[in-house]
This record gives C-alpha cells, sequence and structure tokens, in this order.
C-alpha cells in the first residue's frame, strides 16, 4: 500500500495542477496522510527550478495549515477523530506511550525534529500538541521555522545542484536530518540536566 501511494503522489508531479496537488498533500501529511510532500517537491523543483521557492512557500504554508488543523484534533477531538487515525496507521498505542512520557518542552522539542526530519512523524507531533495543549501561537511559529527550513533547504539545494542532488537527498537527506534531529535532542537534554 505505502508503495502504490509513494508512485501515485509521485505521478501527480507531472500534472498541470501539481502545485494544487503539492499544497494538498503538503496540509494532509500534517495530519494525516502517510506520504512526505517531499515526494511531490522534489520532481516539481527540478522541473521548474525557477518556481522553487514558490513551491517552497507553498509547502511551508500548507504544511502548517495542516499542522494547525492536526493541533485542533489533538485538542478538540482526540477519542472522536484522531485516535481512530492513529489506529488507522498503526501508531496509536506508540502515541499513548509518548504522549504519557513527555512533558510540554518535550512537545516542543519533538515539532522541531519531526518537521525538520520526520522523527518522529509529524501527523503524530502535531496531534500530540494539541493533546498537551501546547500553546497554538508558539505552535505556528515552530512549525514555520522546522517546516520552511526544510522546504526552503531543499528548494536551495535543488537550484544550485540541479538534478545530481536529487539522488543525494532521496537517499541521504533522511539520515543527515536525523543526525541534525538528533544533536538538538542531545542539546535539549544537556541543557535539562545542566538546569537542575
Amino acid at each position: 500500500m505505502l508503495r502504490r501511494l509513494y508512485d501515485w503522489t509521485m505521478s501527480l508531479a507531472a500534472r498541470k495542477s501539481a502545485e494544487v496537488w503539492l499544497g494538498v498533500i503538503s496540509f494532509v501529511e500534517s495530519s494525516i496522510f502517510l506520504v512526505p510532500a517531499d515526494v511531490l517537491f522534489l520532481p516539481m523543483a527540478l522541473a521548474r527550478p525557477d518556481r522553487a521557492w514558490r513551491y517552497a512557500l507553498l509547502a511551508t504554508v500548507t504544511s502548517v495549515l495542516g499542522g494547525v488543523a492536526g493541533w485542533f484534533l489533538g485538542y478538540y477531538a482526540y477519542e472522536s477523530i484522531a485516535r481512530p487515525i492513529l489506529e488507522f496507521y498503526g501508531k496509536a498505542e506508540a502515541f499513548d506511550q509518548l504522549r504519557l512520557s513527555v512533558d510540554y518542552e518535550t512537545v516542543v522539542l519533538l515539532l522541531i525534529t519531526s518537521g525538520l526530519a520526520h522523527l518522529p512523524p509529524i501527523k503524530v507531533v502535531t496531534i500530540l500538541s494539541g493533546v498537551a495543549h501546547v500553546n497554538l501561537w508558539l505552535f505556528i511559529v515552530s512549525a514555520i521555522v522546522a517546516r520552511g527550513g526544510r522546504f526552503f533547504l531543499l528548494a536551495w539545494l535543488l537550484r544550485r545542484y540541479g538534478e545530481p542532488i536529487r539522488h543525494f537527498i532521496e537517499k541521504r537527506l533522511g539520515q543527515i536530518a536525523a543526525a541534525g534531529a538528533i544533536l538538538l535532542i542531545l542539546l535539549y537534554i544537556a541543557y535539562r540536566l545542566l538546569a537542575h
């Protein structure tokens, strides 16, 4: 099923309505969809490098709006809507364990790491942010920084290096972003230890 979703998402890049689809995928990825918007963003930005910044802005805005929708799901409709979505993806148990083991500051850190590196998946953290009652404005600013940082970095890399960087991004960017996320987490842990 995941492979079919991936292939379908890739096929959208060739359509005239690709920008609309990029907005839709970016929006739903942040709250309920499994395939990251990068899958559509990369081929679009490679095909039209002159529009890479425009695509990055579109993906950032719609991703943040989707994150806000996920926040509202967690805040107002966790049991009736958000939990069934998490159960559908087999993430409900992991979500419950995460929810019981993290504090407010950790949720904000997870929001940044998931926005940059999908660790954990962004949809899980947006819902968790609502459940944990993270301040909505703090949530929005964090999402803009994390998601905007990711999409604008991809746009810059694609404009600067073109097609050769695509393979690197598809194979290694997740690992680099994960390393950055781990570094952020370690810095946070060190801060917490020094503060106590």
